[in-house]
């Protein structure tokens, strides 16, 4: 108790927390993009609960990750040489969630070109409950890792880690169904959605390669092409309503 009251008077404890809960809430954003993808394949009435269940479930995983700080320190040592480079288990984690991120975007994108398509039926990934949680959670994995381990790095302090993955995993939490709609609801969005996740997961195949890429550089780019995309959106609604006035 006394070193929790003594993090609480302590400034640097504050702009510590105040740093990982924003790095948290916006690294979590290519999460949300996929929740909201994979649990729209679900029937309507089991969309919101399966990804609140997989969000919370979420957060139990990263909260016990943060108990193992010894181990997440571990995963950045080379466990093997190959084409010039180490591959730490984290690579490994990174290139595998890359691959699989491109595997689903490509197959949903090929599912909305050509959704009569018998062969992608047999070729996807069963669209159950439980198999919409289970990719929730192992894409989490690959998302949060990094984010998990530069927590590590900025504070020694578990209660600060822990307090902003609580809050950003609220914050998903909050943002997960609004979100999840507004893309259903809009299915050109769907396709930029599935591009965003083309990238991201081209991204974290290079990062396991060694290739670093800034994020903010992947995030303005995907600011801008929504940006772009909102433009297209007001003015087919603004070309709607002309031609419902006409008639």
């Amino acid at each position: 108790m006394d070193n929790l009251l003594a993090l609480a008077a302590d400034p640097a404890a504050w702009f510590a927390l105040a740093t990982l809960i924003v790095m948290e809430v916006v690294l979590g954003i290519d999460n949300l993009v996929f929740i909201a993808i994979i649990s729209n394949k679900l029937p309507p009435e089991r969309r919101s609960s399966a990804r609140r269940f997989g969000i919370a479930m979420s957060l139990v995983m990263r909260i016990l990750l943060l108990f193992t700080i010894s181990t997440l320190i571990r995963l950045t040592t080379p466990v093997f040489h190959a084409v010039g480079h180490g591959f730490s288990w984290r690579d490994m984690i990174l290139i595998a969630g890359g691959l699989f991120l491109v595997y689903k975007a490509t197959t949903e994108i090929h599912h909305s070109v050509d959704p009569d398509d018998p062969g992608e039926k047999s070729v996807g990934v069963a669209s159950s409950y439980a198999g919409v949680v289970t990719q929730i959670l192992v894409i989490d994995i690959v998302f949060s890792l990094d984010s998990i381990i530069t927590a590590v790095g900025m504070t020694p302090h578990l209660p600060i880690m822990i307090i902003s993955v609580l809050a950003a995993v609220t914050a998903m939490m909050l943002a997960a169904d609004p979100l999840a709609n507004f893309i259903h609801h809009n299915p050109t969005i769907v396709m930029l959605a599935l591009g965003f996740l083309l990238l991201i997961g081209a991204t974290l195949i290079a990062e396991g390669f060694g290739f670093h890429f800034p994020k903010g550089y992947i995030y303005t780019a995907m600011a801008f092409s929504g940006l772009v995309e909102g433009l297209n959106m007001y003015a087919r609604s603004k070309r709607r309503e002309s031609g419902d006035a006409g008639h």
